[in-house]
């Protein structure tokens, strides 16, 4: 992974963008690490290059954005909306998903990639967004702007996963789309 004095450069704007194949080993780095080193998700292994590349074509499909924030060619984060449920009932809800390339914190990447995800998912028709929060406190920065971006806290699943020997709680967070 790049350096944090590399990511910190302000050589060029942070630009919001769809994924695309040539992206997804990036993706995979991402995700490696947050499954591997944190609880932030519950994924105890990380996802295949093939999967991401079919997860890619299922959201497409689906008409769920995959978006990613690039800067100077380097990858700082992604994020996606997928189905919060199978049911047919369901589908004008997405949850959302979004991941930082450690070292891009706090610059306002998380905020840009999840603003443009909400007006995505708006566009193709969504009505609600659902988050999914571990409720840690390695998870605090992405409940403030989840709030922040107009999402209410709406439920908490006590003691529903189990990773790196901890029981974890999940908060589960909602935003209304459209009229």
């Amino acid at each position: 992974m790049p350096d944090a004095d590399a990511l910190a450069s302000p050589a060029s704007p942070v630009r919001i963008r769809d994924a695309e194949l040539p992206d997804l080993p990036a993706v995979v780095e991402i995700q490696t690490h947050y499954a591997h080193h944190t609880v932030t998700t519950f994924s105890e292994e990380p996802l295949s290059l093939a999967a991401w590349a079919e997860s890619l074509e299922e959201k497409r499909a689906a008409n769920h954005p995959f978006l990613l924030a690039e800067q100077d060619g380097v990858v700082l984060g992604f994020a996606y909306a997928g189905h919060w449920r199978r049911k047919s009932a369901y589908r004008y809800t997405v949850e959302d998903t979004i991941y930082l390339r450690p070292g891009a914190e706090g610059r306002g990447v998380g905020r840009a990639l999840l603003t443009e995800l909400l007006a995505r998912c708006e566009a193709a028709g969504h009505r609600q967004v659902i988050a999914v929060l571990t409720d840690d406190v390695s998870t605090r920065a992405s409940y403030a702007l989840h709030l922040k971006l107009g999402f209410t806290q709406v439920g908490r699943l006590a003691d529903v996963g189990v990773k790196r020997g901890q029981t974890l709680s999940t908060v589960l967070m909602q935003r209304s789309l459209g009229s």
